[in-house]
């Protein structure tokens, strides 16, 4: 039996919208930072709540950041190369 693809053929050429790339990797940024900071607060390594604020912080605008920078990228070469 075959999978169901996400793959539309006719919108290729349609450009990535930035802003939701960079929403979309700020979500999982700080999903992943509150796992990580929550697993420390469970072994009893909760001294600094300003330091995981900031690494949460840090996470959430880096993984936006690298998102919305991944659609840019996508989107001017699927502009100059296609």
């Amino acid at each position: 039996m075959l999978l169901p693809s996400l793959y539309r053929p006719g919108n290729s050429e349609r450009t990535w919208n930035v802003l939701h790339a960079g929403c979309y990797g700020a979500v999982i940024g700080l999903l992943a930072a509150m796992f990580k900071t929550l697993g420390s607060l469970r072994a009893g390594a909760a001294a600094n709540l300003t330091g995981n604020l900031m690494e949460i912080a840090l996470a959430t605008l880096g993984f936006a950041l690298l998102c919305a920078a991944a659609a840019a990228l996508r989107n001017y070469l699927a502009r100059r190369l296609v």
